[in-house]
C-alpha cells in the first residue's frame, strides 16, 4: 500500500474511533477530559472502564484539598473568626429550599372552656383565641406581622357581655445595609384586662383595670472586625384605665400614665467561634402624666443600667447566656430619692435533637410599680423553666414553671407568686388540634394568699 494511502487510511480508522465511542452509551469520555467539577445535573463518569464498578467517581473541588464540602460545611461554625451569632432573626430564617413553600398568612383559632377552683371557689370561662402571622420576605426587607386576641366569659358574674381580656398587634422588620450593618425596627400595640376572681387579684376589685401599651424600637448591627456594636432606641406608652372596688369604689389610676424613651448600647466581642464576651449600657427616662395623688410631685425618673456578661452558642444545640450590673432609678424629686439595685440575667437552651428543646432563665427587673399601687417602683425576680416534647407526628408534651418575688419600693409590700403548668396538643388533621392543660397558681399578695387548681380543652383550627 502506497505511503500516503496508507496514513489515509489509519487517520479514518481513528476518527471513526472517537465517534463510536462518543456516540455509544455507557460509553464515558476520557478521564483525561473531565476537568470540571461534577454537578448535581451532570452525568458523573464511573470507574466501569478500568475496574469494573459502577460506583461514581469523587470530583475534587477547589480549595477543600479534595474533601467532600458538605463535610466541610459542617464545621463551618469552628472556623476562627465565624461570629456565632444569627446571621438573620429567627423569624426570617427560612432555608432556601423551603423559602418556595412558605406561606405569606397564617392564621388560627382556638375555643377553650377552663374551670378553676381558687381558695375552695370554682369557676368556669370559656375563651376565644384568634391570631395571625404575616411574613413578607422582599428583596430589601423582611417583614413579619403579628396579631392576637382573647375574648373570655365568665359563667360566674362579670356581665352578660364577653370581656377582651388581651388583644395585640405588632410588626418586626429587618433590612441589611451592606454585609457589615443591618437595620432592624418592631413595634407593637396591645391592651390587657384581668376578669373579676383571677387568682391573685383583689376580692374587692369588681371591675379590674383596662391597661394600654404601645412601642416602637429601632436598631442597627455593626460589625467592626471582631467587634460587634448594636445600637438602639426606642419609645413607650402606658395608660392605665380605672378600678372598680367595692370598698373604695371608683379608683383612679391615671397618675401611672407615663412615657418611656430609652436609648441602649452594645459592644461584644467573640473569644473564640463558641463564646462571646459583651457589655451593654442603656438609659431609660420615664414622663408621667399627673402628680402623685400622695405626695403631690410627678414621679418622673431617669432608669440607668449597665450590664456584663457573656454567651455561647453550640451548634444550635446549647445556647446560653448571663450578666450581672447595676440598675438605679432616680427620681426628679428629691423627696423620693433614688434606688440602686444590682441586676442578674441568665438564660440556657438545650436541643438534643428537634423532638426536644428545654429552657431555664431567671431575671432581674426594676421597673413603675404599675395599676393599684403606692409604691415607687417595683423591684421584681422572676425565675422560669420550660420544656417541650415532640412525641411524634399526632402528639406534642409541654410543661412549664416560673416564680416570682417584686418588692414595691416605698412600701412594705411584696409579692410571691409560683405557677407550674403541664399540657398536651393532639393533632387530628393538618388543620386541627386538641389542647388540654392543667395548671396550679400559688400567689402571696397583700390581698392575702390564693392557691388555685384549673383545668382546661379547647380545640385548635389553622390554616
Amino acid at each position: 500500500m502506497p505511503f500516503l494511502e496508507r496514513h489515509r487510511t489509519l487517520a479514518i480508522g481513528l476518527a471513526a474511533g472517537l465517534m463510536a465511542s462518543a456516540a455509544l452509551p455507557g460509553h464515558a469520555a476520557p478521564r483525561l477530559l473531565n476537568t470540571d467539577p461534577a454537578t448535581s445535573d451532570s452525568t458523573a463518569a464511573t470507574d466501569e472502564t478500568t475496574t469494573g464498578s459502577t460506583q461514581p467517581l469523587r470530583p475534587t473541588y477547589p480549595g477543600t484539598h479534595g474533601v467532600d464540602p458538605d463535610l466541610v460545611l459542617k464545621n463551618d461554625r469552628l472556623r476562627s473568626g465565624v461570629y456565632p451569632a444569627q446571621p438573620v432573626p429567627p423569624e426570617f430564617a427560612v432555608s432556601p429550599e423551603s423559602a418556595s413553600d412558605t406561606v405569606p398568612l397564617d392564621w388560627s383559632v382556638g375555643l377553650r372552656g377552663t374551670y378553676q377552683n381558687s381558695n375552695g371557689e370554682g369557676s368556669f370561662v370559656a375563651r376565644l383565641t384568634p391570631s395571625f402571622t404575616y411574613t413578607h420576605q422582599g428583596s430589601i426587607t423582611d417583614l413579619v406581622v403579628t396579631g392576637g386576641a382573647e375574648i373570655a366569659k365568665s359563667a360566674n358574674g362579670g356581665g352578660d357581655m364577653p370581656t377582651v381580656t388581651s388583644a395585640n398587634i405588632g410588626f418586626s422588620a429587618s433590612t441589611p445595609i451592606n454585609p457589615e450593618t443591618s437595620l432592624k425596627a418592631e413595634g407593637n400595640l396591645s391592651l390587657s384586662q384581668d376578669l373579676p376572681g383571677t387568682p391573685g387579684l383583689s376580692p374587692f376589685v369588681t371591675t379590674p383595670p383596662q391597661v394600654y401599651s404601645g412601642n416602637l424600637d429601632v436598631g442597627l448591627d455593626r460589625q467592626f472586625g471582631r467587634f460587634n456594636l448594636g445600637v438602639g432606641a426606642g419609645i413607650k406608652r402606658v395608660v392605665y384605665g380605672p378600678t372598680a372596688r367595692t370598698d373604695t369604689g371608683l379608683t383612679d389610676n391615671s397618675e401611672q400614665n407615663y412615657w418611656a424613651g430609652s436609648a441602649n448600647l452594645r459592644l461584644g466581642y467573640p473569644i473564640t467561634p463558641i463564646l462571646e464576651v459583651f457589655g451593654e449600657g442603656a438609659v431609660e427616662r420615664d414622663i408621667f402624666d399627673t402628680a402623685t395623688a400622695s405626695l403631690g410631685v410627678y414621679p418622673n425618673a431617669t432608669n440607668r443600667t449597665l450590664r456584663t456578661g457573656i454567651a455561647a452558642d453550640w451548634n444550635d444545640v446549647w445556647s446560653a447566656s448571663a450578666s450581672v450590673g447595676v440598675g438605679q432609678r432616680v427620681f426628679d424629686a428629691t423627696q423620693l430619692g433614688e434606688i440602686t439595685a444590682q441586676l442578674y440575667s441568665a438564660e440556657v437552651t438545650y436541643r438534643p435533637d428537634p423532638t426536644i428543646q428545654l429552657t431555664a432563665g431567671l431575671e432581674t427587673e426594676l421597673t413603675p410599680p404599675g395599676a393599684d399601687s403606692a409604691g415607687t417602683a417595683r423591684l421584681q425576680h422572676t425565675a422560669f423553666a420550660n420544656a417541650q416534647y415532640t412525641v411524634n407526628t399526632w402528639l406534642q408534651l409541654r410543661a412549664s414553671a416560673e416564680w416570682s418575688n417584686a418588692e414595691l419600693v416605698g412600701t412594705a409590700t411584696t409579692e410571691k407568686r409560683l405557677g407550674l403548668g403541664a399540657g398536651a396538643d393532639y393533632t387530628l388533621g393538618a388543620n386541627t388540634s386538641l389542647n388540654a392543660d392543667y395548671g396550679y397558681g400559688n400567689s402571696d399578695t397583700s390581698s392575702g394568699n390564693t392557691q388555685t387548681h384549673q383545668v382546661s380543652l379547647g380545640i385548635t383550627l389553622k390554616r
